[in-house]
């Protein structure tokens, strides 16, 4: 068994001897502070470079990828890869632009559109530009390609139902391995110069371009965008919160050596998951913010004992030093370590689910925080060992008179009576009253659950405002018969195969038309039409389900937007069970190994499930029912994204356990140097809760940093997870926790008997 000792002004400790490896790894980091920094230098550019350049000039951002959420082997799979596998590779991607707002009988309009036509039409690899006032063709044409595509009127139906839109397709060759996306940019710049003509005439003239390539990108751009948004924003904002935790600028910029050097480790992960997972785009920045806030939280915990340590030793020799390295790796340093495994199997719950996308996330948030561990156990020791004396030392700020008193509060490190204690006893003296009163609380919270909708949002993750999302708005409203259709159906049988069983489909409620039978490579696909122009809301899901309950001839296959809704929510549904439950035995097995106790790991899960549904109650009110519109700056699609729940779940549940570790390995410490129960719930909270609830603070700015980024699926990550770690550190873990804990009392200890002997043997006590 491990013994681990509680140090305080009233508890020396143990020897440096009897706290086993943690202690020997400080050592080791206080005999080479310098090498551990230098090393952390070189390794934090290094993965900088490798994450930004990569390992053949396609860095990061460059190996992301977007697209559908599919589900291998599913119905929606099949007829994606059916369409992949058919499609042409002698056509390369098109660009369509839609001019808005013009009299179609105006001269000048006529006009403008044959220049930039024209124009158009001089590029390398275009085949045809086609608009209602005729087709220019480019100098990739193929007039044997276009009469084997039939004889109709490709000019027919560019004009919208209002008659005061049209428009502009232009087809391309294959790019072969050129990026498309430089001349779909100039196509687009050259509509754009088209419609300022038109606008002499018609004022109110727009144009929205789009097409897959410009699409990528702009997701890409507001990705990247976001993420230094974030980053501006939360670390002076973590900075400013850290020095009024720990009173002067030194201490409070060491946790962020951690930060700095975690990001450039997480990014480089990532990098590295990239060449085995298809990564979202969207992961880069949902794990990086886990990586920035854990950093912090760990490095907010690690200098907070040292500065205890180097206090108790009085002072800054080089011999206090090294003791106190050497005991804040052996208590901090080990619940940094717990914390880290509890946390990393959370979110590993992740890599459990079928769709390669929660994958991804899964085994890219596992290494990012794997990386902010170490982080803390190296580089965060190492900064401390060489900045010691002077952070033994009163800052500059407690010199200025109106801060000092301040200071003396807040950065505090060596009473074990304070405001938390207080706090503690209060809840001590009427416990039940503050159990209801918190249960109700997060039961009022979690109940727009139970109007909760999951769907999974393509163009409508894009910002208000977004070229691309309003073309294809626009686009769904003016031409509803030459969009996608919402339902494709598939199968390798003849078309005339399907007669009969089509017209079954047609009367399918919320049905418009079944569009006529495509053949390619001797494949048959169907579109189905709807009245509905929402392709993912409630009617579309239900037309799925309608369809695929009819018996088909044949085996066929139904895909579409709605239907790799469906096929996603099923398979999260089914990896949850597989997730949730080595989840729950993960969490009760550590924290059993972490307090011997069986009642506590059992409270722990019910309490963190239940604040985990208020969390998710206030996002289903916030982004499900399009409250605070206005205020945050997004337009509600009428639900939340599916993969969003599960991250808000396992990332709020691991944090609320980061917490959890926090607050129990202080009370154990107490419990087993002799303490009372509820003397060790008050001291214990008040050791901790200086730390949880400023760590919970930086990271709720962290969150709510990149929350003010413009993409839909981060921002509501970004709220989630601000409210979530909110409502932990001050309802939860101040007031519910200790509550409970005081009820329990001495059974909060307890274990049948040969559970205890286990303990005894294997467990590891704070």
């Amino acid at each position: 068994m491990l013994y681990l000792t509680h140090f305080t002004m009233s508890h020396p400790g143990p020897s440096l001897e009897a706290m086993g490896g943690f202690a020997r790894v400080g050592r080791l980091i206080a005999r080479a502070p310098r090498l551990v920094v230098l090393l952390a230098v070189i390794g934090t550019l290094g993965f900088y470079a490798l994450a930004t350049v990569g390992v053949n000039g396609e860095g990061l951002f460059q190996r992301v990828t977007t697209g559908p959420p599919l589900v291998d082997g599913s119905d929606s799979w099949e007829v994606y890869e059916a369409f992949e596998r058919t499609a042409d590779d002698t056509v390369g991607p098109g660009v369509t632009s839609y001019v808005m707002d013009v009299r179609m009988d105006d001269a000048a309009v006529k006009e403008a559109t044959d220049e930039a036509a024209a124009r158009i039409a001089e590029m390398d690899l275009v085949t045809t530009v086609v608009s209602p006032f005729g087709v220019v063709t480019g100098p990739a044409f193929d007039p044997a390609a276009a009469s084997s595509a039939g004889s109709g009127d490709p000019t027919a139906g560019l004009v919208d139902a209002d008659g005061t839109g049209f428009l502009i397709d232009v087809g391309f060759t294959s790019f072969g391995d050129e990026d498309p996306l430089p001349v779909h940019e100039e196509v687009a710049a050259i509509v754009a110069d088209a419609v300022d003509q038109m606008r002499a005439t018609n004022p109110d003239a727009t144009v929205a371009t789009s097409s897959n390539p410009l699409v990528f990108d702009d997701f890409t751009a507001q990705l990247e965008q976001d993420l230094v948004t974030g980053e501006i924003i939360a670390l002076p904002a973590a900075l400013v919160v850290m020095v009024f935790v720990f009173g002067g600028f030194l201490a409070a910029a060491t946790p962020l050596t951690g930060a700095i050097a975690s990001i450039a480790g997480g990014l480089a992960v990532l990098y590295g998951f990239s060449f085995l997972l298809d990564l979202d785009q969207s992961a880069v920045n949902v794990v990086t913010v886990l990586g920035i806030g854990l950093s912090i939280d760990y490095g907010l915990l690690i200098v907070s004992r040292f500065r205890e340590e180097i206090h108790r030793l009085g002072g800054g020799p080089r011999e206090a030093r090294a003791e106190a390295i050497e005991i804040t790796m052996a208590t901090a340093g080990r619940t940094v370590t717990f914390s880290g495994i509890v946390v990393a199997i959370a979110v590993g719950g992740m890599l459990l689910f079928e769709p390669v996308i929660m994958q991804g996330i899964g085994g890219a948030a596992v290494g990012v925080v794997t990386t902010a561990m170490i982080a803390a156990l190296t580089i965060v020791p190492a900064v401390l060992f060489l900045l010691a004396p002077r952070i033994a030392k009163p800052g500059i700020l407690s010199r200025v008179p109106g801060l000092r008193r301040i200071l003396a509060t807040t950065s505090n490190v060596d009473r074990e009576e304070g405001a938390f204690s207080r706090l503690a006893a209060w809840g001590q003296r009427r416990p039940w009253l503050v159990v209801i009163a918190c249960v109700g609380l997060l039961l009022v919270l979690a109940s727009p659950v139970l109007h909760l909708t999951l769907r999974n949002s393509d163009i409508e993750a894009l910002p208000p405002g977004n070229e691309r999302r309003e073309f294809v708005t626009e686009f769904r409203e003016g031409f509803p018969d030459l969009g996608e259709p919402a339902i494709w159906i598939h199968t390798l049988e003849p078309a005339d195969s399907l007669d009969g069983w089509l017209d079954e489909v047609a009367q399918v409620d919320g049905v418009r038309a079944v569009d006529a039978p495509l053949v390619r490579d001797g494949e048959t696909f169907v579109g189905v039409r709807l009245d509905s122009t929402d392709p993912s809301g409630p009617e579309a899901v239900d037309a799925v389900t309608d369809v695929r309950a009819l018996e088909a001839p044949v085996e066929v296959h139904v895909g579409g937007v709605a239907a790799t809704q469906i096929d996603f929510l099923d398979a999260i549904v089914e990896g949850a069970l597989l997730a949730g439950g080595l989840v729950v035995l993960a969490t009760l097995v550590l924290l059993f190994l972490m307090t011997g106790s069986l009642l506590v790991p059992i409270k722990t899960l019910v309490i963190n499930t239940l604040s985990l549904a208020a969390t998710l109650g206030v996002v289903t009110w916030i982004f499900g029912e399009g409250h605070l519109e206005g205020t945050l700056g997004f337009s509600s699609t009428g639900g939340i994204e599916t993969y969003v729940a599960v991250i808000i779940a396992a990332f709020g549940f691991g944090l609320a356990m980061d917490y959890e570790v926090f607050l129990l390995s202080r009370v154990k410490e107490y419990v087993d140097a002799g303490e009372d129960n509820d003397a060790a719930v008050r001291k214990g909270l008040q050791r901790s809760g200086r730390i949880i609830t400023s760590a919970a603070a930086v990271i709720v700015l962290v969150f709510l940093g990149f929350a003010l980024g413009e993409l839909l699926m981060i921002k509501e990550v970004g709220v989630g997870l601000a409210f979530a770690v909110l409502l932990d550190a001050t309802v939860v873990r101040m007031l519910l926790v200790p509550a409970t804990m005081t009820l329990l009392g001495d059974w909060n200890w307890w274990a049948p008997g040969p559970l205890r002997r286990l303990h005894r043997r294997i467990g590891l006590s704070h």
